[in-house]
């Protein structure tokens, strides 16, 4: 089974990992955990703790991978390859599909039906993933989603500054959180009202995963949108 330590904890996992353990699981970002960012620190040293002892680092990047972040992978960002990482979601570019990559040697572990389903591999799901990749390259999506993660994340920064309601901004590239001071499903309600789609993925934080296409204009009539509700939320200016 598994056993769970805080996120960012060094120590705590140096605690957990022995030499009896067969793999190390973590998202680079957490999405529904709230979008915590991994720290430099703390993915590294689960990348060397599990070479030490001799067990696998499994990266699960269906939420934060494929161009979110504006990398290809989130564990780009921190200069480590995962033995296995998992993709889904965004692969398919709508259509249901989901990959399990992992480095040469341990692929070698794998033989014809230790990793079966009955709809694996099915030509419709492995077009549609191709064509995606072949986009993600093509129309620079990637590139675009580290320019506009940077413009994103700056509005933000510059609503939470002006707003009392905003404890901070977490995340990387088009993965971006906004941390209130006030339950966030309330500003979900009213930024839906507004034509504003967002969600809440803690008590305390909104959660913004627009498309990989999105533009300056887009981002800046969601912040105007944002800024809106929450000054319907009680919010006021610092």
């Amino acid at each position: 089974g598994f056993r769970y330590i805080p996120f960012n904890d060094v120590a705590a996992l140096e605690a957990a990992v022995t030499d009896k353990t067969a793999a190390v699981l973590l998202e680079p970002i957490q999405g529904e955990g709230g979008v915590y960012p991994a720290s430099e620190e703390f993915l590294r040293a689960a990348h060397a703790i599990c070479r030490d002892q001799g067990a696998l680092l499994i990266c699960d990047e269906v939420q934060c991978g494929l161009g979110r972040t504006g990398r290809l992978l989130a564990q780009e960002h921190y200069g480590v390859t995962a033995d296995i990482t998992c993709l889904g979601k965004a692969l398919g570019g709508g259509f249901p599909v989901g990959a399990v990559l992992a480095t040469e040697e341990v692929a070698q572990a794998f033989a014809p039906g230790d990793h079966a389903s009955t709809f694996g591999g099915n030509p419709l799901a492995a077009a549609a993933a191709l064509e995606t990749l072949r986009t993600l390259e093509e129309e620079g999506l990637i590139a675009n989603a580290a320019r506009m993660g940077v413009y994103f994340r700056e509005a933000l920064e510059k609503l939470g500054a002006e707003n009392s309601l905003v404890a901070g901004v977490r995340g990387l590239g088009l993965m971006l959180g906004l941390v209130l001071k006030i339950p966030a499903k309330r500003v979900v309600a009213l930024c839906q009202e507004r034509g504003l789609l967002v969600n809440a993925v803690k008590e305390d934080t909104l959660r913004f995963l627009p498309p990989l296409t999105v533009g300056t204009a887009e981002i800046d009539r969601a912040v105007a949108i944002l800024r809106a509700a929450l000054t319907a939320a009680g919010g006021k200016e610092n």
